[in-house]
């Protein structure tokens, strides 16, 4: 009888294994909560039944009954080093430069993940069982705190598979989320005790209470994002491990992606910060990381750090406001935003009056009402957002808000993009849209029309002087003139700068036209590859996906436009009054800047600093924000100054913007 019991308890184990894995590490569940706790009841009434057949690695055994009587030493068998930090993307590429110095100019392959804002630990496995947690502690000597760590619910007990490492020690981040601290405070404040200020404070002191039954009340998680000590472990790279230990069960940091180019990765970085808002966990940060681990050992480590890794880090500042009120507004592609009208706070040396709702998912995720008291966060050059109502001041019953079905400037029915979270308003001709669109397709990104701002588009949509584009180009100075604050000589000029962007080239205008998911780099992408517009509106969707860097996703939204009445009678405007929509398809030597230091100083015509810095990286060299007698070369636009006195001084070679192409080979 008992070898039956024993072996239906073992059973019930691997099962709820198994889904507490495709609950935690999935993110896709097969069975409901309730199925899953009657799995869970019937292992615990067996084994209340058999207590001899209880093990510590049971899902039953995540609670300890007693307190502990104290924290106890625990020393790393390797070190838990910090990581050197940057805030500033000149230090990354000046940090890439050192990795290519280091490593003689071998290809390197970059891991990007978010730095999870919360409590460093390790965790440590002896064939698949927890045997152990350690706080980080001074990175040598940490404390005991398996106690806690055991109540962490995505956190195994015993790893899934036959033949698991047989010493893994994996280290990763413990912290709370957002909705759960939400309902920690509201308990906190029903016993009448003072709320938590955010969940990394919280999420450290919890790990480090004596008392497990204290610490499971506040729902613990743990992201692992790298290894300590193993003996076993059969990865060779980072993403390797990240799926090895994903298969054994154990929960790895998300959105973790790897490139072979670093500026592939920055620029995933830059996508990664735009959606900060969506996730339910504070991260204070990025990081790149060697993706090889055989390139790791050959870069080894300072006393302190690592030499592989760098966070990317932003400074985070929170304040608490009352919500006043949500407004709708409408977007250059039609989507409809929610704007939070707060009561005005200091954030960051600035007064923030207004705070991005994003989309009405998350409205709904994290329960904002008007009234509220709430979080808001700027990280960075991030724009704010609300990270999430402080629920237990909430005095009285607040009306849900409701998100409009119908576009608040146009009247149309919205829609939601499929699978997607947008709702948009589909009607390019909308005033609210067509609006943005002009705003954006004169704006620095776009056009680059000067003179052409918010105040005189509104102006000239007033007066129905432009419905497109192609308007702008068929403006007159005496049209012009006859606005409000708008004199001959202003008129003239405005004239003038209108006339000039017709020559700004085909990846201008594709990125000005506001086409969905087409930003700069795809339209340069796109625009260097079919060379006119001609032959791109002629490119079918097989052809557009065929294209490095542009998706399914991407080449669709093209391929729609273009083909739609209203893109071709775009193009067919904007050729009409002269738009230049030709690129030449660039020529360039295989990485003609190899190894080379240059400094760009004054404004060029062709690129923007940003643009010219990742023209140089992509092209082998280094782009540095000061002369020194390592520069090798000094890149002088229009009012350079100081940069270029010290370059003369110092003997440097100084290029003008042709010269530099006719460097690179660019066949201009």
């Amino acid at each position: 009888m008992t070898s039956d019991v024993r072996q239906r308890i073992e059973e019930l184990r691997r099962e709820i294994r198994f889904h507490d894995y495709k609950y935690y590490v999935e993110a896709s569940p097969v069975i409901s909560d309730l199925e899953y706790d009657r799995l869970m009841q019937q292992l615990k009434k067996l084994e209340a039944e058999h207590p001899e057949l209880v093990t510590p690695d049971s899902p039953t055994q995540r609670i300890g009954d007693q307190p502990v009587p104290g924290l106890t030493p625990v020393e790393h068998r390797l070190p838990m080093l910090s990581i050197d930090n940057t805030y500033r993307r000149e230090e990354l590429l000046e940090y890439r430069a050192r990795v290519d110095r280091w490593l003689k100019g071998e290809p390197v392959e970059w891991a990007v993940e978010p730095k999870i804002d919360g409590a460093a630990i390790s965790l440590t496995f002896e064939n698949g069982v927890f045997t152990q947690a350690a706080t980080r502690g001074n990175g040598r000597v940490g404390d005991d705190v398996t106690h806690t760590a055991r109540t962490i619910m995505d956190l195994p007990l015993h790893l899934i598979g036959d033949e698991p490492p047989r010493v893994l020690e994996v280290r990763g981040e413990v912290y709370i989320r957002n909705s759960d601290l939400v309902e920690i405070n509201q308990r906190q404040h029903e016993r009448g005790e003072p709320p938590f200020a955010n969940p990394r404070n919280l999420a450290a002191g919890t790990l480090r209470l004596l008392d497990p039954r204290i610490a499971a009340e506040r729902r613990l998680r743990v992201f692992c994002h790298s290894h300590g000590y193993c003996e076993g472990l059969r990865a060779t790279t980072h993403m390797e491990f990240l799926a090895e230990i994903r298969q054994l069960g154990l929960p790895t940091v998300p959105h973790v992606a790897c490139f072979d180019q670093f500026e592939q990765a920055l620029a995933y970085c830059d996508e990664l910060i735009e959606r900060l808002h969506e996730w339910d966990y504070e991260v204070d940060g990025l990081v790149l990381k060697v993706n090889r681990f055989d390139q790791r050992e050959r870069l080894g480590s300072t006393s302190k750090s690592p030499r592989w890794l760098v966070a990317y880090k932003f400074t985070k500042y929170e304040a608490a406001t009352r919500l006043l009120g949500i407004h709708v507004q409408v977007g250059k592609t039609g989507v409809v935003t929610p704007v939070a009208e707060l009561e005005p706070v200091q954030l960051a040396g600035t007064i923030v009056r207004r705070a991005s709702l994003h989309n009405a998912d998350e409205l709904e995720r994290k329960d904002i009402r008007i009234g509220d008291i709430v979080v808001v966060e700027k990280a960075g050059k991030i724009i704010p957002h609300v990270v999430r109502v402080e629920k237990h001041l909430r005095t009285e019953p607040l009306k849900k808000f409701r998100f409009p079905t119908h576009c608040p400037v146009c009247g149309q029915a919205l829609v939601r993009d499929p699978g997607g979270v947008y709702i948009r308003c589909v009607n390019r001709a909308c005033p609210a849209r067509l609006r943005e669109r002009l705003k954006f397709f004169a704006s620095r990104e776009g056009m680059d029309i000067d003179g052409l701002g918010e105040k005189l588009i509104d102006l000239l949509l007033e007066h129905e002087l432009v419905s497109g584009f192609a308007d702008l180009y068929r403006l007159t100075v005496d049209q012009l003139e006859t606005l409000p604050r708008m004199g001959v000589k202003s008129a003239e000029n405005l004239v003038r700068s209108i006339a000039a962007s017709k020559q700004r080239g085909l990846a201008r205008v594709l990125n000005a036209l506001s086409i969905p998911h087409v930003g700069a780099h795809t339209a340069t992408i796109l625009a260097e590859h079919f060379g006119s517009i001609e032959r791109l509106m002629e490119a079918d969707l097989e052809e557009l996906e065929s294209i490095p860097e542009i998706g399914p996703i991407i080449a669709e939204s093209v391929y729609d436009f273009f083909q739609s009445d209203e893109g071709q009678e775009t193009i067919r405007e904007l050729q009409s009054v002269g738009v230049v929509m030709t690129q030449p398809r660039r020529k360039r030597k295989e990485r003609p800047l190899e190894g080379k230091t240059v400094v760009v100083t004054g404004t060029l015509q062709g690129y923007s600093r940003k643009e010219i810095q990742e023209l140089i990286h992509e092209l082998g060299g280094h782009a540095a924000s000061s002369v020194s007698r390592k520069t090798d070369f000094v890149v002088a636009g229009e009012n350079a100054g100081s940069k270029l006195d010290k370059a003369r001084q110092l003997g440097i070679t100084v290029l003008d913007e042709q010269a530099f192409e006719a460097m690179i080979g660019d066949g201009s």
